[in-house]
């Protein structure tokens, strides 16, 4: 597996790394797949995905998922799907990173993390520019961010 930080394209935002695989218009606006390789205690505040199912393919690391109020661990050969509407979040555990693709369905969510990348805007402290970011992404966020142990 070829180091993300390498690879052409790649964005960085909050101390995460982010890969547009496959772009919506590649795939007719059906899907995109975005690599990512997240660091050990970081993770979204809880949030739902207005437009979007969102699979998670785990390659490396471990995250701690939080589904419509249920905990699960993922792993490398994981894959966790999130129903558009559902509310989650996830924080990655462990010692290591997490790498992953994130698939959604349809595509055009990547935009968000180029949009972020682009601000290099900050969790909490930006959240009022993040926000109406995410909702021209049909993204909303509903709670915290999940801490590692709980």
């Amino acid at each position: 597996m070829k180091d993300l930080a390498s690879q052409t394209g790649t964005l960085a935002w909050d101390g995460t790394l982010y890969r547009t695989l496959l772009r919506s218009e590649d795939s007719g606006g059906a899907l995109s797949i975005v690599d990512s390789l997240s660091p050990v205690g970081s993770g979204p505040p809880r949030h739902v995905h207005h437009a979007e199912d969102e699979t998670f393919v785990m390659l490396s690391g471990t995250c701690k998922l939080w589904i419509a109020g249920q905990e699960r661990l993922a792993g490398p050969g994981d894959s966790v799907f999130v129903p558009r509407g559902t509310e989650h979040s996830f924080v990655v555990v462990g010692t290591e990173p997490s790498r992953h693709l994130v698939i959604l369905t349809p595509g055009g969510f990547e935009g968000f993390f180029a949009e972020m990348a682009a601000g290099q805007l900050r969790i909490p402290q930006d959240m009022a520019t993040i926000g109406a970011a995410a909702a021209r992404h049909n993204l909303s966020f509903t709670g915290p961010p999940l801490e590692p142990q709980s």
